[in-house]
Order: C-alpha cells, then sequence, then structure tokens
C-alpha cells in the first residue's frame, strides 16, 4: 500500500473512525510499532482519560487436567484414565477461595478440561456450594467450549445449560477457548470439534442475552496469519454491536513449550502490535487487559502505552500457561509498582469493571507472594470424593471405582 493510503488510515483512526479490514490490515502490516502504539494510546486516553488503570484480585483455579479435546496446543490436559489426571474436591476449592478471600480477592475465575464423568449436576452441586459458603464472592467461570460440552453430555441446549447454571450461581463466564476464530485454524489446532467459531460466539450471544457480562480473549501464534487475527476481532466487535455483552478483550501469545503442536513463540513486539491493532479495531470495547501472565511484568507494563487500561489479575494461582513454561508472577504490591511507574493510577476492580478502591497493601499489611500456588501442593493426581456421588461415563472412570471398591472390601452393615 502507498505512503497516502496509510497516512488516510492513521488519520481514520485520529478522527474516531471505525476502521474496515483492509484498513486494519494495512496498519498492523505497514505502520511502524512507535506509532501504532501512539494510536492506541490515543484511542484508550479517550475512554480513559483519567488516567486510571485497574486490575482485580483473583485466583485461577482449574478444577479437572482431564480432558478429552486433546487440542494440539495445550500442556495442560491429561488423557481420561490417566495418572496425572485430576479432579478438585469441594473442600479444596473452598480452601482456595477462603485464600483468595484473605487477600482482599472478590472472585474465583473456574476452568478446567472437558472431563465426561463430570455431569452437569457436579457444576450445579458446586456453584450451589459456593454461593451457601460465600454468597457474595463472585464466579467467573466455564469457558463457552465447556458449555458446549455440557450441552453434549447432557444433551440439553447451550440456552438450557446456561440458564441452569446461572440458577446454580455463575455469574460470568471468562472468554477462554476461543484461540482464532476462523474455522480453518481451528482444525489445524484440533480444537474445531470442541467449539466452531459460530459455537463459540453463539455461546457468548446466549450468554449477554440471559444477562451475563463475559469477556473476550485470542491467542495468537501458533498457525495463522495477521488476516485471521484481524477476522477474529471484526467477529468480536460484530457480536459487541449486537449485545454489547463483553467487559473486555484479552490477547495473548501461545506458549510453545511441553505441547504437540511446537513452534516458536512470538516476540514482544508482535505481543505490542497485535495489542495496540486490538485497542483500535475493537473500538467498541472498553476494557483491554494487559498479558503480563504469558509476557512477564516488563512487557506487561509496556502494554499500558500500547492501548491497555487494565493489567488483569493479581493471580494467586494458576496452572495451564505454567504447563508450557510461562511462570511469571506479581502480587498486588508489583502490579501497583508497575502501574505507578507507567504514569497511571492504579485502582481495584471487580468482573464489571466497576472500581473497588485503592490497593489494599496501602490500608493493611498482606502476604507478598513469591510465586503462584499450583492446583495442589502435594501433586495432582487424585479425584475429589465428590464425583463419586454421579454415574461413571468412562470406561476408565468406571475401572477406577471397581478397583477402589474392590480395594476396600466389602461395606459392613453393623
Amino acid at each position: 500500500m502507498s505512503d497516502s493510503d496509510l497516512i488516510t488510515a492513521v488519520q481514520a483512526v485520529l478522527d474516531g473512525k471505525r476502521l474496515e479490514r483492509n484498513v486494519a490490515l494495512t496498519l498492523y502490516r505497514d505502520l511502524p510499532t512507535h506509532e501504532l502504539g501512539r494510536l492506541a494510546d490515543i484511542v484508550r486516553a479517550r475512554k480513559h482519560p483519567k488516567g486510571i488503570v485497574t486490575y482485580i484480585i483473583d485466583r485461577n483455579v482449574n478444577y479437572t487436567n482431564v480432558c478429552v479435546a486433546r487440542c494440539n496446543f495445550c500442556a495442560f490436559y491429561r488423557e481420561v484414565g490417566s495418572d496425572d489426571g485430576y479432579v478438585l474436591g469441594f473442600d479444596e476449592i473452598f480452601s482456595k477461595i477462603d485464600e483468595t478471600i484473605d487477600v482482599g480477592g472478590v472472585q474465583l475465575l473456574l476452568q478446567g478440561g472437558h472431563n465426561p464423568d463430570l455431569p452437569l449436576s457436579w457444576y450445579e452441586d458446586l456453584f450451589r456450594a459456593v454461593k451457601h459458603r460465600y454468597p457474595t464472592f463472585k464466579l467467573h467461570a466455564l469457558s463457552p467450549p465447556e458449555v458446549i460440552h455440557l450441552s453434549r453430555l447432557s444433551q440439553l441446549t447451550i440456552k438450557e445449560v446456561v440458564e441452569r447454571l446461572i440458577s446454580a450461581g455463575l455469574d460470568s463466564i471468562p472468554g477462554g477457548g476461543a484461540e482464532i476464530l476462523v474455522d480453518w485454524v481451528r482444525e489445524e489446532l484440533n480444537c474445531y470439534t470442541k467449539a466452531t467459531s459460530n459455537e463459540w460466539l453463539d455461546v457468548m450471544r446466549h450468554a449477554h442475552k440471559a444477562g451475563l457480562r463475559t469477556t473476550a480473549t485470542m491467542m495468537y501464534g501458533t498457525v495463522e496469519g495477521l488476516e485471521e487475527r484481524i477476522d477474529h476481532m471484526i467477529r468480536l466487535r460484530e457480536l459487541q454491536d449486537e449485545t454489547g455483552g463483553f467487559t473486555a478483550f484479552i490477547t495473548w501469545s501461545y506458549q510453545s513449550t511441553n505441547t504437540e503442536l511446537g513452534g516458536v513463540e512470538a516476540t514482544g513486539v508482535d505481543y505490542l502490535r497485535t495489542l495496540a491493532v486490538s485497542r483500535i479495531v475493537l473500538d467498541n470495547f472498553d476494557n483491554l487487559q494487559s498479558s503480563w501472565v504469558t509476557q512477564g511484568g516488563m512487557v506487561g507494563q509496556l502494554s499500558l502505552a500500547y492501548g491497555a487500561n487494565d493489567m488483569g489479575s493479581v493471580m494467586i494461582e494458576e496452572n495451564v500457561v505454567r504447563a508450557a513454561g510461562a511462570s511469571y508472577c506479581m502480587d498486588e504490591v508489583e502490579i501497583t509498582r508497575n502501574i505507578e511507574d507507567a504514569g497511571f493510577i492504579p485502582k481495584r476492580r471487580n468482573m464489571h469493571y466497576d472500581l473497588l478502591g485503592d490497593p489494599i497493601f496501602w490500608e493493611k499489611p498482606v502476604p507478598r507472594m513469591p510465586a503462584l500456588a499450583t492446583a495442589r501442593d502435594h501433586g495432582l493426581a487424585g479425584t475429589g470424593v465428590e464425583v463419586e456421588k454421579y454415574p461413571a461415563r468412562s470406561r476408565q472412570e468406571k475401572v477406577r471405582r471397581k478397583g477402589s471398591r474392590e480395594r476396600s472390601g466389602p461395606i459392613r452393615t453393623s
């Protein structure tokens, strides 16, 4: 494209005009990185003129690593029957919530594998139990592919599953499992069968119509090109035009360690360019998160100059990205330091981006966090006792239960 076309594209952003696909792609491909960042920062400042950068205190709990989806970019999942497979017990999850509340946490980000031995009723019972013990604590839970998985297991519609989960206590849905919303890419990543692009969007559409707010995500850096990334953003923008239900967009780069797909990971510059273009293209999204969990604190801080207005989570626990080789950690003290050093004002928030106040450690001492917690300190394997209440579906689980009964001997009645 000529210099005049590039100047026209830049002027369109400065004028606040919506970018069409070809114009956005031109900026993404051809505009120097510092200029792209400058444009994204201008757009951010229009939406957030007070210079506030937010964050949330929560915990990313992965309730099971057993999964039948077998995405080739995932280092976290274990096959059904694996010796390393686990399902957390309810008491373990309650303990994690207690620890989260102790440091000022307000919600649980709850996601896991597509485990065929966890029926819809397991999730309903868990959500009700959490809400009974912690009435004001929020459940930001189950990505669209997990909802689709439950729909298939229960033979209920997506709408019915969403409504039942809301009735049990679901407060919002995270945007995981989007990867790239282009089906040929999803086929290459072996995630097409867990959720097509339209199916992922349809879950979010039903959630928004039911009154839930959700987030949207993009994992880039696998087999897609810049065109597919732009197409992904435009599909999200179109649904946001329709429903207005997304609170935020989060993009992160594929982490290749320990995965079947392998490959080379994207650079920090690629991340910053992708984030900046996201801010420009997603003109109907108010909030963009920094992905310091995959990029590290320094690039995470720099992202505040490339369109991000939120530092995401003081993530007390994380398992999925860690399994693929990334293990960055920032507690509230460090996140606040990064925000202030970049020239912004730090504020705590909830999932809906309502401001909750200043950093907690400004008001009282809080324990420092030298490293992220994991699903289980004593090793992953093992299944929570609650699973025994529900019928086993997989052959491996039936065999496991039979062996467990034989080892425990006959039940005494007197």
